[in-house]
């Protein structure tokens, strides 16, 4: 009840126009969203499960589902905006509809083991789209000259600017566990099945930054013609550069020499001491070289944040953007959790021993380990009890919409653990 409310009320401020629109083809409207989110309900859990379950509207199936080939048909991807119909009204009371049918589901006290896994893989899943939500409407506000705020403006921090260098946190390495057990109903906390099986890492010594990069020092990188060295640069990185036109992160622009950017705040100057955003792997990868440094493996991440609290700047706390990160002069790794996503050198591949889930469920995230890479520890619009230190998101190197930013790491020198 508490996520499907959550859902609803991210659009409670859009006009019909604002939940139809689509910006580009990696994004999506904000209706389809409401809609798909409540379609997997209703496709792998209601149909399935609960006897005489009248569907809302058969044509639903073919709007609303994502990428689930075993299912059916569906509209293109890129045409998700020509969806004009159903109006945002006739959306929310499919919602309805199928929130009444889960509660009786729900309470019927016939569910068997399965259908309880799906209710809770749908529950993340509509998580998921709750954060897509936040940055796909942050770049369709982005495209209009009016610069629309999703939430109203905060007035310009006053606080000074602290430049102060990250610190270095040695990490030994050693041959540790990283992953999550295999996920059983009631036996085990919830992991995707990508999270799984836990496994053996060998790690080298190694050193991460005590926080992520910030725009400051991201600052520095441009100043220094950061975006203008190919040596920096992956080829096909250095390419879409090119092709591309990029010499800043998305939604940065240079007003009379001071850097401004676009927020689900609206136009707001850019905070020098928060973690830059909205930048993509080739960026993270060049930024990483040009200090004399590299991006941690998802391994190296995982073990050092294994025991840390999961705590930080998230959707709950009303941001919406990142923060500088707090108590910068205290020892130990900070922002390891919220404000951004943290792009890691690892490719987004199974892991040793991985098996998919069963039916549908089995293309949530297997169908997807061919050319992205991992990101790990949520955003600042990641919503709360969402992310764990195990947790593998993933996208594609040139994507650069999310809430995506980098933490550097470096090699180390300490003796593995036991040798």
């Amino acid at each position: 009840h508490d996520v499907r409310a959550d859902t609803l009320a991210l659009t409670a401020d859009l006009s019909d126009a604002d939940a139809t629109a689509q910006s580009m083809p990696d994004a999506s409207p904000a209706k389809w969203h409401l809609g798909h989110t409540t379609w997997f309900f209703e496709a792998l859990v209601l149909q399935p499960a609960l006897a005489g379950y009248a569907v809302f509207d058969d044509r639903y199936a073919f709007l609303f589902n994502s990428y689930y080939d075993s299912v059916g048909p569906r509209q293109p991807r890129p045409e998700r905006g020509l969806l004009t119909r159903p109006p945002l009204a006739e959306v929310v009371a499919y919602r309805r509809h199928v929130d009444d049918a889960l509660n009786r589901l729900m309470t019927s006290g016939t569910l068997s083991p399965e259908t309880l896994a799906t209710v809770e893989l749908g529950i993340h899943h509509e998580q998921q789209h709750q954060e897509l939500m936040l940055t796909d409407i942050l770049h369709l506000f982005a495209q209009n000259p009016l610069r629309p705020a999703y939430r109203p403006s905060e007035p310009r921090a006053t606080r000074p600017t602290n430049e102060a260098p990250a610190d270095w946190i040695d990490c030994p390495g050693g041959i540790l566990p990283i992953g999550a057990e295999a996920y059983e109903i009631g036996r085990t906390p919830f992991a995707f099945d990508c999270e799984t099986p836990r496994h053996e890492a060998l790690l080298r010594p190694y050193r991460l930054a005590s926080r992520c990069v910030t725009n400051g020092e991201w600052a520095t990188f441009i100043a220094d013609g950061g975006y203008r060295d190919p040596l920096l640069w992956l080829s096909d990185g250095w390419g879409t550069v090119q092709e591309e036109g990029w010499n800043a992160p998305l939604y940065w622009e240079d007003r009379n020499g001071e850097w401004w950017t676009m927020t689900l705040k609206g136009p707001q100057p850019v905070d020098r001491d928060a973690p830059v955003c909205h930048v993509s792997l080739y960026e993270a990868d060049a930024y990483a070289r040009w200090a004399g440094k590299r991006l941690p493996t998802e391994a190296e991440w995982e073990v050092a944040s294994a025991d840390l609290a999961i705590t930080g700047n998230m959707a709950a706390s009303g941001r919406l953007r990142p923060a500088p990160a707090e108590d910068p002069s205290a020892p130990g790794l900070r922002q390891m959790f919220g404000d951004v996503w943290e792009w890691t050198a690892s490719a987004y591949q199974p892991y040793p021993g991985f098996r998919a889930t069963d039916g549908a469920g089995g293309e949530y995230n297997g169908k997807f380990m061919s050319g992205q890479n991992v990101l790990r520890g949520g955003s600042c619009a990641t919503p709360p009890g969402h992310v764990r230190a195990t947790y593998r998101n993933f996208f594609y190197p040139h994507q650069r919409w999310q809430f995506t930013g980098l933490r550097l790491a470096a090699d180390g020198d300490a003796k593995p653990n036991g040798g």
